[in-house]
This record gives C-alpha cells, sequence and structure tokens, in this order.
C-alpha cells in the first residue's frame, strides 16, 4: 500500500482523529457532517464499502494510499449506521442536518410570530429532530413503532406548548415596549427547543434505558447489555441537544438587531430574509460540529462502573459504546 505523508496510518473503524482532545472530536464530526457526502452516488459508495472490505480482508490493490482508505471510510460512516448497516435517509443523516435544519430555524426565527407560526415551526422543527435522532439512535437493540410514536407526540407537545405559553405572556405584558418585546419574542425559541429536545431524547431513546446498550470490549466483541452505559449514552446525547441551540437562537438575533438597522438593509428590504438565512446558516454550521464534540460518538466507560455481571464477563478494564449522535 502506498504511503501518505499528509496522513496518518489508516486504522479500520478508528477515527482519524484523536477522540480523547476536544479538536481531535472536532475535525471528526467535521468529516461525519461534511454535506459533500449528500451527493455521493450509489457506485461510489459501494466502491468505498468494497475497499474498506479489501483492506480488512488483507487484499488491497496496488496503489491505495491511506488517505483513500480514510476517505472511504468517512463516505460510509456518514452515510451508513454503524449499528444496522442499512443507508441513513438523506435529511436525516448528520451530513443533512445543517442544510435541510437550516430553513426550519430561520422559519423558528422570524419576527412577528402568529400562534398558527409558532405552532407549525416547532412542530417542524421537532418532527425534523425525532427522525434524526430514531436514525442516528444506537440501535444495537429493536425499537419497537410505539416507542417512536411516544416520543415523537411527547416532543412535539412539549415545544409547542413551552413556545405558545412563553408567547402568550409576552404579549400580554405591558412592561415592555414593543421593541423590547420583538427582541424577547425572537429568543423565545431557545427555551422551548431546548427542553423539547431533551423530551425528545428521553422519549425516543427511552427503551435504552429498560434494555441496555451493547458495550464493547478493546477487540470489537460484545461483553454485554448494560442499562448504567445507556443511561450515560443518553445524558451525554440530551447535553448536546441543549448545547446546540444556544447559539443558533441566540446569535442570530443579536446579529439581526444589528443589521437591521445599517441604511443598506433598511433601503433594501427585501434582502433581509436572505441575509438572515444566510447568518442563521454560517451559525448552525459552526455549532453543529462544536456541540456534538462534547463527547466521543464511541465512548469509553470504565468495566467496574457498569453492572457486576458485566464487570466479571471480561478482563478489560475499559468499555466502549456507541452514544448516538
Amino acid at each position: 500500500m502506498a504511503e501518505s505523508a499528509s496522513c496518518p496510518v489508516f486504522q479500520l473503524g478508528k477515527p482519524r482523529y484523536d477522540q480523547s482532545t476536544f479538536l481531535g472530536r472536532f475535525r471528526h464530526f467535521i468529516d461525519i457532517i461534511d454535506p459533500s457526502t449528500l451527493f455521493v452516488s450509489e457506485d461510489h459508495l459501494k466502491k468505498c464499502v468494497k475497499l474498506l472490505d479489501d483492506f480488512k480482508q488483507g487484499n488491497l490493490p496496488q496503489g491505495i494510499t491511506h488517505h483513500q482508505l480514510w476517505e472511504a471510510q468517512k463516505v460510509k460512516q456518514a452515510i451508513i449506521h454503524p449499528d444496522t448497516g442499512e443507508k441513513i435517509f438523506m435529511p436525516f443523516r448528520m451530513s443533512g442536518y445543517v442544510p435541510f435544519g437550516t430553513p426550519i430555524v430561520v422559519g423558528l426565527l422570524l419576527p412577528n410570530q402568529t400562534l398558527a407560526s409558532t405552532v407549525f415551526w416547532q412542530w417542524l422543527n421537532q418532527s425534523h429532530n425525532a427522525c434524526v435522532n430514531y436514525a442516528n439512535r444506537n440501535a444495537t437493540k429493536p425499537t419497537p413503532t410505539s416507542k417512536f410514536i411516544q416520543g415523537y407526540l411527547g416532543a412535539v407537545t412539549s415545544a409547542v406548548s413551552i413556545a405558545v405559553g412563553l408567547n402568550l405572556l409576552i404579549q400580554k405584558s405591558s412592561k415592555f415596549n414593543p421593541t423590547t418585546r420583538l427582541l424577547i419574542q425572537r429568543f423565545i425559541p431557545f427555551p422551548a427547543v431546548a427542553s423539547a429536545n431533551i423530551c425528545n431524547v428521553a422519549l425516543m431513546r427511552h427503551n435504552e434505558l429498560s434494555e441496555g446498550i451493547d458495550v464493547l470490549d478493546s477487540n470489537g466483541n460484545v461483553v454485554g447489555s448494560s442499562r448504567i452505559a445507556a443511561k450515560r449514552a443518553l445524558i451525554e446525547t440530551a447535553l448536546t441537544r441543549v448545547v446546540l441551540p444556544l447559539p443558533i437562537f441566540v446569535l442570530p438575533p443579536i446579529i439581526m438587531a444589528f443589521l437591521e438597522k445599517l441604511p443598506l438593509m433598511q433601503a433594501h428590504r427585501r434582502v433581509m430574509l436572505p441575509v438572515h438565512s444566510l447568518v442563521c446558516l454560517a451559525v448552525f454550521g459552526l455549532s453543529l460540529p462544536l456541540a456534538i464534540s462534547l463527547f466521543p460518538q464511541m465512548s469509553e466507560i470504565e468495566a467496574s462502573r457498569l453492572e457486576p455481571e458485566i464487570a466479571m464477563a471480561t478482563d478489560c478494564k475499559m468499555l466502549t459504546y456507541n452514544k448516538g449522535l
């Protein structure tokens, strides 16, 4: 195999960058959310999978570089679920989260929301989040359809209830002048979305708490199913879902409040929505890798902290589990 000085030696199934550091995880997830992988053809995907299979079997063609192998693994990880081995529907891949989610963010942050528009955008946002959570879940255990429906309805109900309640509270308040009231209304989506995201993760993946998720030894062998690891995975995922919308729903209102005062923007009101969309896209594109880099996807936990039967079933001190995204 040809050597490549620009990248590390390829390791099948291992991240290209050091996952013990935030920077390493950030660079790893930049690859995971790369929207260019949305345009990978079926033929190219098959070639990537075959190349990785050839590497595993020791039958690599001459001239293949480490860089080509890393790129093949990047494509496979972006499209195929690590537990099911099936393709993830394009809008629900992590690489599609920003391009498909940005129009929803723009809708949530539109000023002068009516009750109907508030309900619509919160419903659409939680519908998208529910599908993304389900598509990128830890799938080592089957999830009944009833659990998906239960989580979806719970997330939508909580998001709509909080958003509508806060909007009505602000509209009835006489303490704020119209400008202040408008600014506060722009920040309302954050508490609604953040709390609903927690409900979404908890309800969509609640079965993991009762059934557990697979924990693996250093050789990738399943040691057992752990409810403790499942609880930790859900907490870590929920935290990322709270951190993620913070800059997305806080920075654009601040930036737009400044831009709207500029003479150029006031003279060309029709460009306001395109500029708002670009601001949301830029903030969303940076916030997503930062949030999901808080914890590694394949997380480690000490065997001694898991159930006694799991700790006794292996000599490994550290076990790994797929946290999910």
